[in-house]
């Protein structure tokens, strides 16, 4: 039989962490012996469980670790990490390792070093120059690079369920569901808010063009406004019609206000792409006076950076708009590491692809009409995100009357 110990600490029982590493073990093949067990008293106390995990294949040995690993089991003999040079651009060693999406620590010259900017799906790279592990996309390989290759000297501290209330974000995977109770949900997300802009934390909004179709654009101009928002990412069709709407009253050819369809008013997303166009870009439409309120108008006036990926379905695209998505991603990097809350709304492909780059402790917010979009987040190990099955034009002015209570 092959064999290695593991370790888990924390709050091992209240996350079902334990009962869900010994039924991983044998769903995979294995077997298991718990060497020792002291479980946590107090509500501040943390339990600890030693576990001889067997195999008799080695192969399926280091496949139950890895998966043991996700959910925060590390193996008690420490060993350096494994490192092997990349032989070309965009191209890893044979069993490189694949990162999650939570806090990651490996061991490199007797000491445990911070993965920088963890990010789930991503090579972790060495630089023995600087003594930092940095993260890397496939595509961002470059030749010569050292990458961790193997399980050993990785640490994963994944998020667990502490004892006690929390707020919405103690229960962590909640399903989707439309019939959790939405105005208390949405309570407690306004508390959150309040207590991350109070500590000077940084919140984005992934949203869809749902927004503006729903009426809901003027309440997340207000919240951009006041200072809650403090990034957007989006695709060309939120901007678009946010644009249009600015600029005729309408979205997708509808009036926005009444719900009725306007005489030629499918043409006017087009107009609104044509005048952004002739202004050079949103920025200089909003100076030209152009552009005179609407989201996208506030994130100007008010300094709020804006991130537009494109498609390959978009119209136009306004020129703001990245069409690159890889240069699309990298934009959204450069603003993921600030950020303590994500709110997604009504977009299931942005919510997705800014999903799988945040790391596990960033607070995140799924709000879709559609389960799919929410139960498809949590599939692709975006554990941390509560899901939130409701109508957008409900949601945010909601949310914003809690956050102006909240005030008084």
């Amino acid at each position: 039989m092959y064999t290695r110990e593991v370790k888990l600490t924390g709050h091992i029982i209240d996350s079902l962490t334990l009962p869900k590493a010994l039924d991983l073990i044998m769903d995979m093949g294995g077997d298991f012996k718990i060497l020792e067990f002291e479980v946590g008293k107090r509500k501040k106390d943390t339990s600890l469980a030693r576990i001889r995990v067997k195999s008799d294949n080695e192969q399926l040995l280091g496949e139950i670790l890895d998966e043991l690993a996700e959910i925060g089991a590390m193996v008690v003999e420490i060993r350096e990490v494994n490192l092997e040079a990349a032989s070309k651009d965009k191209t890893l060693p044979p069993d490189f390792y694949s990162t999650t999406n939570h806090p990651t620590f490996i061991r490199y010259q007797d000491e445990w070093l911070p993965v920088e900017n963890i990010e789930m799906d991503c090579m972790i790279v060495v630089d023995p120059q600087t003594r930092k592990a940095i993260i890397k996309p496939m595509g961002k390989i470059k030749k010569g690079d050292l990458v961790v290759i193997g399980r050993e000297g990785i640490k994963v501290m994944a998020p667990q369920r502490p004892r006690g209330k929390k707020g919405v974000f103690e229960f962590m995977g909640s399903d989707a569901s439309s019939e959790k109770p939405l105005r208390s949900l949405i309570k407690s997300i306004a508390d959150e808010i309040k207590e991350v802009k109070e500590r000077g934390g940084q919140i984005a909004v992934v949203g869809g063009p749902a927004i503006i179709h729903t009426g809901s654009g003027p309440v997340l101009a207000e919240m951009i406004r006041n200072g809650i928002i403090d990034v957007i990412f989006a695709g060309n069709a939120l901007a678009t019609h946010d644009i249009e709407s600015a600029l005729y009253g309408t979205s997708l050819g509808m009036n926005v206000k009444t719900g009725e369809a306007v005489a030629r008013g499918h043409r006017h997303h087009i107009y609104a792409i044509n005048q952004i166009n002739q202004a050079g870009s949103i920025k200089n439409a909003v100076k030209q006076g152009v552009l005179k309120e609407g989201v996208m108008y506030e994130c100007v006036k008010n300094n709020v950076p804006f991130v537009l990926a494109g498609s390959i379905r978009d119209d136009g695209p306004l020129p703001d708009v990245i069409t690159d998505v890889i240069e699309a991603q990298d934009e959204m990097r450069k603003h993921i590491p600030g950020l303590d809350m994500v709110i997604m709304i009504a977009t299931m492909l942005h919510s997705i692809a800014v999903g799988n780059m945040l790391p596990s402790k960033v607070k995140s917010i799924c709000v879709d009409i559609n389960p799919a979009t929410v139960t498809k987040l949590g599939d692709r190990g975006s554990a941390q995100v509560v899901g939130i099955v409701t109508d957008v034009g409900s949601f945010l002015p909601m949310l914003y009357h809690e956050l102006q209570n909240n005030e008084k």
